[in-house]
C-alpha cells in the first residue's frame, strides 16, 4: 500500500493472539510511538480496492469492519512490540522481523541478479554480431561455386 510493504491490523491481531480493536486501542493510547511513516489508516478507496482483491463481504450483523482498517510498516510492526506486552506478542514480533528481514534479502538477491542478467545481455550483444559475420562467411566458403567458368585461351574444335 503506497509504495510500502505493509501488515493490516486485522492480522497482526489475528497473529498476536488479540481483538483487532484492541490492538488499535493500545496503538491510540501510543499515538507518539507511530508516526505516519510506521503507521497509517486506509482510506475508503484503498479499503474498497482491498476488500475486491481479498473476496466477498460476508453480510450479516458484526461481519465487517466499522472503522477503516491501519496498515502497520516493518517500523510499526517493530514498535507494536513495546506496546504489547505478553510472551506470545514478543515472539511474533520476532518472527515477523524475521520474515520482513529475509524478504527484504530477497529482494536485494533478486536486484543482483538483474543487474548481472543485463550486463550478460549487453555482452552477448556485442559478441552475436561478430558469431554472425563468423558464420556469413564460413556459409559463403562452404557454398559451391555458381556456374562453371569460361576457361581463357585458344581451345581447338574437335
Amino acid at each position: 500500500m503506497r509504495g510500502e510493504k505493509v501488515l493490516l491490523d486485522t492480522e497482526l491481531a489475528r497473529l498476536y493472539g488479540v481483538q483487532a480493536g484492541a490492538l488499535n486501542r493500545a496503538v491510540k493510547r501510543n499515538a507518539l510511538r507511530f508516526p505516519e511513516d510506521f503507521m497509517f489508516q486506509l482510506t475508503r478507496e484503498e479499503f474498497t480496492v482491498l476488500r475486491c482483491q481479498v473476496g466477498t463481504l460476508k453480510h450479516g450483523r458484526g461481519r465487517h469492519r466499522k472503522y477503516l482498517p491501519y496498515a502497520f510498516t516493518e517500523q510499526g510492526v517493530a514498535m507494536l512490540s513495546s506496546v504489547l506486552h505478553s510472551r506470545r506478542a514478543v515472539l511474533v514480533n520476532i518472527a515477523i522481523m524475521r520474515a520482513f528481514v529475509s524478504l527484504r534479502r530477497m529482494l536485494a538477491s533478486d536486484e543482483a541478479f538483474a543487474r548481472k542478467l543485463a550486463e550478460l545481455e549487453r555482452r552477448l550483444e556485442s559478441h552475436d554480431a561478430s558469431i554472425r559475420s563468423l558464420f556469413d562467411a564460413i556459409r559463403q566458403l562452404m557454398e559451391p561455386p555458381q556456374a562453371p567458368r569460361r576457361q581463357i585461351g585458344f581451345h581447338a574444335k574437335d
